[in-house]
């Protein structure tokens, strides 16, 4: 069982390394990066090329590690009890199981638990969930049963560190960091979502973007993601090569440049430089 991409993920030596290290030590893969560098979809790569089906739990500002294991559904319970209704005595009919608890119980092999942007949650979220991913198990207190893997999960664990994560959790994880494409990296990507894209065209659009990435002060620099839209956006409106490489010091601004800038402050700047680059060259 061995990952080394897919025909619709470029995945670069370090990162296969990483992905087949952490299934052979059974252990969490721990992926960092800029957003829009791929780590939320390796996981499901990883599911895809490892013939696997994919669980996936993506972690807010509310959600709690319990949630990841099950939830009990008191206030179901206590309406059908007024009711009178018989399921009440089996308080199993209102544990609803999470995608730990699914993912521990995948049949008939293993399963690929994707937790996304754990980051997301309180400095608490991981540690609770410590000993649960290293010993496999867990146990629901409302029904007595201890739930152990029968297959252990290729888990994978992203984070964009907005914060960092303890010590102990983090012991626990093989950890690999998605660097941001180089050039040649970029150009396999475009050409695997876009065969059909003009050489020139990605190569002008390549030059911008990585300009672009380059100018100081940027407050979000435009992601894989944004790229792969805005070249799709390229195509569709039939922008020729030529307009991303003219020379005129007022289309500083790319074209659909929505696709790549995300803020205002980005696109003020921007123009600000435009302004400058004109008078200076009066």
């Amino acid at each position: 069982m061995r990952f080394s991409g897919t025909t619709s993920y470029i995945a670069t030596e370090d990162l296969m390394v990483a992905v087949n290290a952490a299934v052979t030590l059974e252990r969490p893969l721990l992926i960092k990066g800029e957003p829009g560098t791929g780590k939320t979809v390796l996981a499901h790569e990883i599911a895809a090329a490892l013939n696997l089906p994919l669980l996936t739990w993506h972690i807010k500002s509310t959600t709690k590690a319990q949630h990841g294991l099950y939830e009990y559904d008191a206030v179901s319970r206590l309406r059908d009890s007024q009711l009178g209704d018989a399921k009440v005595k089996d308080i199993g009919n209102y544990i609803k199981p999470g995608r730990v608890w699914q993912a521990f119980e995948s049949e008939p092999g293993r399963s690929v638990l994707l937790i996304d942007e754990i980051d997301k949650a309180d400095i608490e979220f991981p540690n609770d969930l410590l000993l649960e991913l290293d010993r496999m198990e867990f146990h629901v207190y409302e029904t007595g049963e201890t739930v152990r893997a029968k297959n252990r999960p290729v888990v994978v664990i992203t984070s964009n560190n907005e914060k960092e994560l303890p010590d102990a959790f983090l012991r626990r994880c093989f950890f690999h960091y998605i660097r941001f494409p180089d050039r040649e990296t970029m150009e396999r990507i475009v050409a695997v979502h876009f065969p059909d894209v003009q050489k020139r065209l990605v190569n002008e659009a390549l030059t911008v973007f990585f300009e672009l990435r380059e100018v100081p002060g940027l407050k979000k620099r435009p992601s894989t993601s944004e790229l792969l839209d805005w070249i799709k956006l390229l195509m569709a409106d039939k922008i020729p090569p030529e307009a991303l490489k003219s020379k005129d010091l007022k289309a500083v601004i790319p074209p659909l440049h929505g696709a790549l800038l995300k803020n205002e402050h980005d696109v003020h700047m921007l123009e600000r430089l435009a302004f400058l680059a004109r008078r200076e060259s009066r």
